[in-house]
């Protein structure tokens, strides 16, 4: 239990949360920790309303569903963020029920970070008050790297949020999955149950979990600290920025968002080059998450047998005119990106 406290105080910290003013808990994965917070919203706005984009993890609209929730899934601009005007157009249509909003600190296929200061500004011009909104932030991979990232926005609890979720998977390698959910504690005392036989009160999704996942979290954190997480950081995004140039420079249709380590790129002909590089996939894109064990010698070898399988089984059109590597070419993702094939 100590460790797992430990690990909950050094996020709280990394996210600005006051002593005394939060709660949290290592989970089993990231999707416990969304199904957490959003449990929390529900239990605090009952008849809200959950918006979010259409490019959020699966396990956000699965939350809703779960939870009996009247949810709406948002479009997304081609990069992957939510359409500001479309959600303030939804909430402005249903101004009478309470709002609960999904913000994604890094989407799953795209790395996009919804706006958070736009979003609060949407509520304010709406004139929502404090008591009738809950923000849930879905921090995937990103929201533990953003910190670290120089000149980036800040997403904190300094801000009017009420949760976050991360995984502990990724970043910090933890060899089972794992998260860390992590929320104001006046919201938790809505979910508490007291169970006498274990003399303590239920406030988690699962009950029981894993004691190694917060051991080998808190072991990570003690191990790089906060100096070997940056390094990591920037080597990730310094990294991402290099394969992007490369895949650019080969003739290969690809993109990369600005606060992510997430390469968007065509979905290579090869099936066996897609399943030996375990590329995940997603119509007619493919992505790579470039994180800390990612060298540039190995992008070097990933980018010459994508040459190579360019060169015996050619390039992947687009599957239709509005599919996602069409949105490839979109100039709101701004500079210069090579034609998918058939443009």
């Amino acid at each position: 239990r100590q460790f797992e406290c430990s690990v909950i105080d050094f996020f709280a910290r990394l996210w600005k949360m006051e002593p005394d003013e939060y709660w949290g808990y290592v989970t089993t994965c990231g999707t416990e920790g969304n199904l957490h917070g959003i449990l929390l919203a529900r239990e605090c706005h009952p008849d809200g309303i959950l918006y979010t984009s259409k490019e959020s993890h699966y396990s956000v609209l699965k939350a809703a569903r779960y939870y009996r929730m009247e949810a709406k899934a948002i479009g997304t601009l081609a990069t992957g963020e939510i359409d500001y005007d479309s959600l303030a157009a939804e909430i402005e249509r249903n101004i009478d029920k309470p709002v609960i909003i999904n913000v994604n600190i890094g989407t799953t296929v795209k790395g996009a970070v919804d706006d958070l200061d736009r979003i609060l500004r949407i509520l304010s011009q709406l004139g929502v008050p404090r008591d009738r909104f809950h923000i849930h932030c879905d921090g995937a991979l990103f929201a533990m790297m953003m910190p670290f990232v120089d000149f980036a926005p800040e997403v904190s609890f300094r801000k009017p949020i009420d949760s976050i979720a991360v995984s502990g998977h990724k970043m910090l390698g933890c060899p089972m999955p794992c998260g860390i959910a992590l929320s104001r504690k006046e919201h938790v005392k809505k979910v508490e149950q007291r169970i006498d036989y274990l003399n303590s009160v239920d406030t988690t999704i699962m009950g029981s979990r894993n004691g190694q996942a917060a051991l080998y979290l808190w072991y990570s954190l003690r191990k790089k600290g906060i100096a070997g997480i940056k390094r990591d950081v920037t080597h990730c995004i310094d990294t991402a920025r290099y394969l992007r140039k490369v895949l650019h420079d080969a003739g290969f249709t690809c993109r990369l968002n600005d606060l992510s380590s997430t390469v968007v790129l065509e979905r290579p002909m090869d099936d066996k080059l897609v399943k030996r590089w375990q590329l995940a996939c997603e119509e007619d894109i493919a992505h790579v998450v470039v994180m800390p064990n990612v060298t540039r010698d190995k992008i070097d070898r990933f980018v010459e047998e994508l040459v190579e399988a360019r060169e015996e089984y050619g390039r992947m059109e687009p599957v239709r005119e509005d599919s996602p590597l069409s949105k490839l070419m979109c100039s709101s993702w701004g500079g210069e990106s090579v034609k998918p094939n058939g443009h």
